[in-house]
């Protein structure tokens, strides 16, 4: 009679835990990226970051959703590899943003050096050639 009398509490607890751990496979992979995300946006910088790790979870991911519609699996591990797939599109939004940001900004400081500031004969704006 005890543990029918706790059935009101345990069905809703056994619920709210595996509401809790489906929402940890799908999230748990993505939480990693949130600091590496926020590190290269605030530094501008993606030089440690790989984009061939991006390249896998994608291709592994992708070929994951298709084998679930020949056989069928949890529902939570499909929208992991959609939360997934999000994140590392995301992320590689942001590094190609930022890589050609850096390449445009490294062209044009060569561009200016090179122009100003190389021995020999320079010719200045006022077109009279000088030298270093």
């Amino acid at each position: 009679m005890e543990a029918e009398g706790l059935g009101w509490l345990l069905v809703p607890l056994h619920q709210l835990v595996s509401w809790g751990a489906a929402g940890a496979m799908v999230f748990g992979g993505v939480v990693p990226y949130i600091p590496q995300y926020r590190d290269i946006r605030r530094t501008q910088n993606a030089e440690g970051f790989s984009t061939y790790v991006c390249l896998v979870l994608l291709v592994a991911n992708i070929l994951r959703i298709l084998f679930w519609f020949g056989r069928r699996f949890e529902s939570p591990l499909l929208w992991q590899s959609v939360v997934m797939i999000l994140t590392m599109l995301l992320m590689l939004k942001l590094c190609t943003e930022v890589r050609v940001a850096n390449e445009l900004n490294l062209k044009r400081r060569v561009f200016s050096a090179s122009r100003w500031s190389s021995c020999g004969q320079v010719a200045t704006p006022s077109r009279r050639p000088t030298s270093c």
